[in-house]
């Protein structure tokens, strides 16, 4: 599966914005998706999961509230909805598929096999 993020963009603190992910290739319901992000100068880290179902979802305490992770099958898309965001949030965010037989839901970079090309947020103060 191929997967292009976009979205991304320049937002004051307090803002929102939607991440967007468009799937093509595979079977997109086989799929449960993750989102991504690496500050400068960091690590990537874990963001948020989907299962492949819709039913299940993690969140990385620091987004937890915030942000929300959706998807549309009819359209192979998978969305971050994120409110109140903060400087620190300011990161490339990244979108990954994970290609499972159930209802697994890994939060690990590690377990996922796709991953689409990153898109920029940036949060002024």
């Amino acid at each position: 599966v191929q997967l292009q993020a976009y979205g991304g963009g320049l937002v004051q603190a307090g803002g929102s914005l939607i991440l967007s992910c468009k799937a093509s290739g595979g079977t997109f319901q086989y799929y449960a998706f993750g989102w991504f992000r690496q500050a400068p100068g960091k690590e990537r880290e874990f963001v948020a999961a989907l299962s492949r179902g819709g039913g299940w979802t993690e969140y990385a305490d620091s987004v937890k509230g915030r942000f929300t992770i959706s998807r549309d099958n009819a359209n192979k898309k998978v969305f971050l909805r994120m409110n109140s965001l903060k400087p620190e949030d300011t990161a490339v965010y990244y979108c990954a598929a994970d290609r499972v037989i159930s209802s697994v839901l890994n939060t690990d970079e590690a377990q996922f096999d796709y991953w689409g090309q990153g898109t920029l947020v940036t949060v002024s103060s």
